[in-house]
């Protein structure tokens, strides 16, 4: 079985020293936590993860799920440990303490969520698109709608779903057919069947919240006609307790490359009674809450899975010998040296680890963006922050599972054959985070929508704005000769970004095929450029802490070698990511069918 160890030191890091989140006196709430606090609590979820999630992943992965009698079963142990889990309030951390929730910034949650996908992502996927419904609701529910479901949903008694693909229709939901009848006092009828349902059915919770998009028999054509529907699986009576099963039912499980211990069903839905959720025909403005939170939780999947396999990756490399040094022998009293030893196997690693921190680092201030979104007390810095959140979504969505899936890759192949045999867990971490770059929008998508509607859309004013904080934080450290070697790095990425996203401006108008062509490799100059600002600004506080005599000066020096291996072998791909833009989207766009 695979081993894990929470990287809390890098949390505190983060938390404490390069987000400095216990300074933001502007946000509601954040006076109420403290240092010890946010540790105390990432270090039980910690725990929890380890001790009761990591021995499970392995035995889902093989049992996977059995859909009996109409009823979905989780793997043996899962209903145990999700019931361990719901008591001791895990799934609360981050939801309204109206509903029962603990009220803690999302900059903590999303250091949760990144240690529990890393041991069990499977199992994590339950509550994870529960805290989805949770959050749609919240947003545009009713009263009378967050009464009734969301306390149920914070604690994880009753957990959530999100339900949008249907077979013939997948990204594109102005092609769905499934129908909503109103059928009085605020009911509707919901008939259809949808596909790749996450946790559509299971034995985990005694209720299963279905948020299901549908068209109403008034409605336009195309997305602006769908509405969204809350479809329990069983009916809640006016008291609070359940009632009759609904109209609705898992008729299948996907037979998955991955995640296996995670129901992914095929759901029909005949007649069943569900309620409005916002307002009629406004249906993908209430889902995209979901999604927002889902992609949010998609991104930091692929770091946690990326860090177990970097974690185990390492210990084999340490532990493994096999052949000699080029330059000598480096174990004597070995019979062979450790593979760490070699350039290759140290260059897959330091890939790996270089990314992973990086990553987590833009996933902490990502979700700061989303709590200065929602607490700050200045309206004009919380649409600020909005806007940076779904500015950076696609990249935390895209471009970091895209990179994850390779540092996973990366990660089996330092184990050679063993790498590719079940025991080790690295064919597993590869199959498992494989979806990543799939579902909630493919990654294709993510790079479409961050060049359609995030930087065309507001003419790029948002990406300006961005562009405004690196430059001005490479103007206060230009002239450090220490920060010169980060400060470089990041200049080079900004430049081929700022290069890149002209090419796109350009040719916006006169050849607007080009943009779906040229957006995968400008969302990835845009990734390396984000990961670059975010090592650049840790080279700072690593430098500061040094000079003041510090006692972690290995964990000081390791940011600022890591970091300064970041620019040098990541940021060097801007330039080619930029001339592949350049040279090849053109093209792409004059070929005929016949050439396919």
């Amino acid at each position: 079985m695979a081993s894990y160890q929470a990287p809390r030191r890098d949390y505190q890091f983060i938390l404490n020293e390069l987000l400095n989140i216990y300074e933001e006196t502007e946000l509601r709430g954040f006076d109420e936590i403290d240092a010890e606090l946010s540790d105390a609590i990432l270090q039980g979820v910690a725990d929890f993860a380890t001790d009761i999630m990591l021995p499970l992943n392995c035995r889902g992965d093989i049992e996977g799920c059995q859909l009996l009698d109409g009823n979905v079963i989780a793997p043996k142990g899962f209903k145990d440990a999700y019931q361990q889990y719901v008591e001791n309030g895990w799934g609360t951390l981050t939801c309204d303490p109206e509903f029962g929730g603990q009220g803690l910034p999302e900059v903590i949650g999303v250091f949760a969520t990144e240690m529990k996908t890393a041991t069990n992502m499977a199992f994590a996927m339950y509550p994870g698109l529960t805290h989805g419904a949770y959050a749609a609701i919240h947003a545009h529910g009713s009263d009378e709608l967050k009464q009734k479901y969301l306390a149920k949903l914070v604690t994880g008694e009753w957990t959530g779903t999100m339900n949008l693909t249907e077979s013939h229709a997948g990204t594109d939901l102005a092609l769905l057919r499934t129908k909503a009848q109103h059928v009085g006092e605020g009911l509707f009828a919901i008939s259809g069947e949808k596909i790749f349902i996450s946790s559509g059915d299971h034995d985990l919770a005694d209720n299963i919240l279905h948020l299901v998009l549908a068209r109403l028999p008034d409605a336009p054509e195309g997305v602006k006609g769908i509405s969204l529907f809350a479809v329990p699986k069983f009916l809640v009576n006016t008291d609070g307790s359940l009632g009759k099963l609904n109209t609705l039912c898992a008729t299948g499980l996907e037979h998955k490359m991955g995640i296996h211990g995670n129901s992914t069903c095929v759901m029909h839905f005949d007649g069943a009674i569900g309620e409005l959720v916002g307002d009629a025909h406004q249906g993908l403005r209430a889902m995209f809450t979901m999604m927002n939170q889902a992609r949010l939780m998609v991104g930091v999947q692929a770091l946690g899975v990326s860090e177990i396999a970097y974690q185990n990756a390492l210990i084999y490399a340490k532990d493994r010998i096999q052949g000699r040094g080029l330059s000598g022998v480096k174990a004597p009293e070995m019979a062979a040296d450790p593979i760490l030893v070699h350039g290759d196997v140290r260059r897959m690693l330091m890939s790996q680890k270089s990314f992973n921190e990086g990553a987590r680092a833009m996933m902490g201030q990502q979700a700061l963006w989303l709590d200065k979104a929602e607490r700050h007390h200045n309206p004009e810095q919380a649409e600020l922050a909005s806007k940076f959140a779904a500015l950076f979504t696609p990249i935390v969505k895209g471009f970091v599972t895209d990179r994850g899936f390779n540092a996973c890759v990366d990660a089996q192949q330092v184990f050679g054959g063993h790498g590719y045999i079940h025991e080790w867990g690295m064919e597993q971490f590869v199959r498992d985070i494989r979806i990543s770059m799939i579902y909630e929008g493919t990654n294709g998508v993510q790079a479409l929508d961050l060049v359609g509607r995030k930087i065309l859309f507001d003419k790029g004013a948002t990406l300006f704005n961005w562009s405004e904080l690196v430059k001005q934080f490479i103007g206060a450290n230009v002239n450090n000769e220490l920060m010169k070697p980060y400060i470089a790095g990041l200049m080079d990425a900004s430049s081929d970004l700022e290069q890149a996203t002209q090419f796109i401006v350009n040719h916006s108008e006169t050849n607007p095929d080009i943009l779906g062509a040229a957006s995968m490799p400008y969302m990835q100059i845009f990734g390396i450029t984000a990961l670059a600002w975010m090592w650049a600004r840790t080279a700072s506080v690593a430098l500061s802490a040094l000079e003041t005599a510090t006692l972690e000066v290995d964990f000081y020096q390791g940011k600022l070698k890591t970091a300064q291996f970041y620019m040098n072998y990541w940021v060097v791909q801007t330039r080619s990511l930029r001339q592949q833009l350049d040279m090849s989207s053109i093209q792409l766009t004059q070929f005929e069918v016949s050439d396919f």
